[in-house]
């Protein structure tokens, strides 16, 4: 016979969320992955009524009522959780009655990971597809813009007039203009050159830079998680995409006369995440937060690509840099906005983790 101390190890040992409540809908017990998903321990959920998970309003209180008393299992899916801190889950349940001992059971499979990780893969995949288009744009309009310049030059050496020779220099200066701009739009042309690094170093040169160009107009805080490990990437590459977001970050103050303007790096480490479709034991989330207007709606889902900007001055194109740089060193940038708070959170493996 198995005795209790047993089960209790193989209730724990499960992946699956478990959460036992008794004839009055309280919570008599949950297993350790039910505390994983709810970032809450057993003890303070114990002897809370189950409606402290549910809003009361959809009807899942009174369905569990009749789940008991008509011995009658039932599965939701796509349901929203909220828990003690406010935050929402998105998740799959299953209502296992058992009238004879008085107990109701419930599987909990959470959703968010997965709808995170999906959304992930189609937007990785989307982005790549956009880089081969745009490597392919400017490989043909880089081989004309040489022969323009070229043909200017020439003109230029046969012409006696100053004023046309204006003209050829146009030509030239102009061509030369959008070359660059094409290779601002490739990103570096280099894989990152890999060593072991601090991403405090890393912040804190940005930290440097960004102080320096606001004069004292910003205030920047920091809040660093010190015990964070070391991670392995290139630290020109990282501090140009830190830089990025940062003076993103500032531009969207700035111009938008935002009262008390401020901004705030912070790092955290995550634990069992997956970036794509790769999993890593731990990553460091990096995020970077401004008190602004916000990002319009109607172009929030494509901030990352080139060319799209809302600001009137803005190239559109830092935000992309910043992705393929992230990107290279197998991490990956996430925006959440609303007016008053807009967060850029980067998640990079920490330690020799390659993809």
């Amino acid at each position: 016979m198995v005795e209790q101390a047993s089960y209790r190890q193989i209730l724990d040992s499960l992946m699956t969320a478990v959460i036992v409540l008794d004839e009055q809908l309280h919570i008599t017990d949950i297993n350790a992955s039910a505390e994983t998903l709810f970032s809450v321990s057993s003890e303070y959920l114990l002897g809370k009524p189950i409606s402290f998970c549910f809003n009361p309003k959809d009807g899942t209180p009174n369905a569990l009522e009749n789940a008991l008393q008509e011995n009658r299992h039932f599965t939701r899916r796509k349901t929203t959780w909220k828990l003690h801190n406010q935050t929402e889950l998105t998740l799959d349940y299953t209502v296992i009655p058992s009238p004879e001992i008085g107990v109701i059971t419930i599987e909990v499979q959470p959703l968010d990971r997965l709808l995170r990780i999906s959304r992930e893969e189609a937007w990785i995949s989307s982005q790549e597809t956009t880089r081969n288009l745009v490597r392919s744009m400017a490989h043909e309009i880089k081989n004309p813009l040489g022969g323009i310049r070229g043909a200017a030059q020439l003109l230029a050496r046969e012409l006696a007039d100053d004023e046309l020779e204006e003209y050829t220099r146009i030509i030239i200066d102009e061509t030369d203009r959008l070359r660059n701009l094409v290779d601002r739009m490739l990103g570096p042309r280099t894989p990152p050159e890999r060593k072991e690094i601090n991403i405090h170093e890393v912040l804190e040169h940005v930290n440097a830079v960004v102080s320096m160009e606001v004069q004292n107009l910003v205030e920047i805080k920091r809040d660093y998680d010190p015990s964070i490990p070391t991670i392995f990437g290139d630290k020109p590459q990282l501090v140009q995409a830190f830089l990025n977001i940062a003076r993103n970050a500032v531009q969207a103050i700035t111009e938008n006369e935002v009262e008390a303007p401020c901004i705030t790096i912070e790092t955290r480490v995550k634990r069992r995440y997956t970036i794509g479709r790769h999993h890593y034991p731990l990553v460091v989330r990096v995020g970077v937060i401004d008190n602004g207007p916000g990002i319009p709606r109607e172009i929030m889902d494509d901030i990352f690509f080139p060319m799209i900007t809302g600001r009137a001055e803005g190239s559109g194109l830092g935000l992309s840099i910043s992705q393929n740089l992230i990107g290279q060193h197998n991490g990956l940038i996430e925006c959440n906005s609303e007016p008053g708070h807009t967060e850029f959170a980067v998640y990079l493996p920490l330690g020799n983790q390659h993809a």
